[in-house]
């Protein structure tokens, strides 16, 4: 039972992405901080330095080798997150750009302008107008892959399962009332062995305790009638799974907070919370928190984090615990060129391997008209590691000594690297679901940075996590600790949630 416990602990290493990453949240703004690297305990010094000594090599294996395939890989460095990432498209000359001075005090401040904090921020102007409310962001950014989940593959009673159901009717009912284009595409879950059969049931069992709609199980027979390329056993077909572009709903958020009389700071990288010397006094006068960013700074009552991959830095500024810890896991895509698209008519996804904290490789349409497969997960070289060539060496020997995660599972992080250098591998995988992809009908596409949550013995978290610090400076925050898909679909729900304790903890 030890050495199984010890197993299932080591599946957590580069190739680490939670399940049904298809959405993928940015998790918000991505907040830059100072950190200092977590103390690691060792049974020996020895046995320390050879461990180090070895993590090293490992990295050093790894930077070399994609150093001299760098001319031979047409890569996109800075492009689209599109598993686990929420969006930030604020037109900055709309909202930022202000006459005279920048007002800088507030009822509450959200730290975060990706699709998360917009909705909260969205929600919390809709309950109390009078309140005044800013969102401060360090960039603008867009980042997901735009799927509308149904909430399929939660555990059921988790946050995720709660929040990602309710989450799809309010994100329909919003897309409407907006006009904002929208495919209901559908997605198909393929069994495409005998092994996978019993996991199939057993996912649809659990949607079922989820109260997804209309689901339905189809033999072989019948996937032809909704992916005539397909090929499998059985499918589970999800008829209310749909794609849209999260990054003008989230614009839409943002608009929604500004025609209340809010405000939408970009270029404010957060670095500080601090009390004010009238932090035990109250008064609608009174701003006691103050949130500095380099030489600027801005005074509130309370403020409301969605830090992303910087979450459990954030927290750790208002006393907060630093777990769960993020590490940054980065997802590469391949894209079907425009004459192959016809292959796919909605999402295709696999049945989960029970064994594997990932959810494989999978077809996405968007809603440009691109079809992007994949992702492969390797441990990113920094927080905001979009491509190979980008590294911070604190950064990531944060994350891979963390319960020397490197160590436990090196097989299956190579495996992982290989898949991103030799697309042929993952050319295989997809041919399992449409055999008719060949290699010659692919290229590379987007690659994107999630934010991965672990606990303290190096698990997955694998469910929203939202937290508090304690004292004076603490009760005045609330932080988004982890917020991976299907957050996007999940966001108004999400922003009910966060607006609920909010409403029950600080006292506006």
């Amino acid at each position: 039972m030890g050495r199984l416990k010890h197993l299932k602990v080591e599946m957590y290493v580069f190739g680490i992405v939670g399940s049904n990453c298809a959405e993928s949240r940015k998790s918000e703004i991505l907040l830059r901080v100072n950190h200092d690297p977590q103390i690691i305990i060792c049974e020996s010094k020895t046995d320390l330095i050879r461990k180090i000594q070895f993590i090293a090599a490992v990295i050093f294996f790894f930077c070399i080798n994609e150093m001299i395939l760098q001319k031979s890989l047409t890569l996109v460095n800075k492009c689209t997150f599109l598993k686990s990432c929420s969006s930030v498209i604020i037109p900055r000359k709309q909202f930022v750009q202000q006459k005279g001075p920048m007002e800088n005090k507030f009822d509450l401040v959200v730290v975060g302008g990706g699709i998360v904090g917009c909705a909260t921020a969205r929600e919390i102007s809709n309950r109390m107008p009078e309140l005044k409310i800013a969102i401060v962001e360090k960039e603008s950014n867009s980042r997901n892959s735009g799927v509308i989940h149904a909430g399929i593959y939660y555990a059921p009673g988790s946050l995720k399962a709660k929040l990602c159901v309710r989450g799809l009717d309010l994100s329909y009912e919003f897309l409407n009332k907006k006009n904002i284009p929208y495919k209901k595409c559908g997605k198909l879950i393929v069994a495409v062995e005998q092994s996978e059969l019993a996991g199939l049931k057993e996912l649809y069992e659990r949607a079922q305790q989820n109260s997804v709609k209309d689901l339905k199980i189809i033999e072989g027979s019948e996937i032809k009638n909704y992916e005539p390329h397909c090929k499998g056993l059985k499918a589970i077909w999800s008829p209310h799974t749909g794609i849209v572009d999260w990054g003008l709903v989230t614009n839409y958020y943002a608009e929604d907070v500004v025609s209340r009389g809010g405000r939408v700071i970009t270029n404010f990288e957060v670095d500080s919370f601090k009390l004010n010397e009238d932090a035990n006094v109250s008064g609608k006068d009174k701003f006691p928190l103050t949130i500095t960013s380099k030489d600027k700074l801005i005074q509130c009552k309370y403020a409301i984090t969605c830090a992303g991959l910087y979450s459990d830095r954030v927290a750790v500024m208002s006393g907060c615990s630093p777990l769960p810890k993020i590490v940054p896991i980065r997802g590469e895509y391949l894209v079907l060129k425009p004459e192959k698209r016809n292959l796919v008519r909605g999402n295709i996804y696999p049945v989960p391997h029970p064994g594997l904290p990932f959810l494989g490789v999978h077809f996405t349409p968007k809603m440009n008209g691109d079809i992007i497969l994949g992702p492969n997960a390797v441990l990113a070289f920094k927080r905001e590691g979009y491509g190979y060539f980008q590294m911070n060496v604190g950064e990531l020997l944060d994350s891979v000594l963390y319960k020397f995660l490197a160590m436990k599972n090196f097989k299956f992080g190579f495996t992982e690297y290989y898949r991103g250098i030799f697309i042929g591998s993952q050319v295989k995988q997809l041919q399992r679901y449409i055999p008719e992809i060949k290699l010659a009908d692919v290229e590379r596409g987007m690659t994107g940075v999630r934010a991965q949550a672990l606990d303290v013995k190096g698990n997955l978290v694998d469910d929203f996590v939202f937290d508090s610090g304690t004292g004076t400076l603490g009760q005045r925050i609330l932080h988004t600790r982890n917020a991976p898909s299907p957050a996007a679909t999940s966001s108004l729900a999400i922003a009910e949630f966060i607006a609920d304790k909010a409403m029950e903890k600080f006292k506006f």
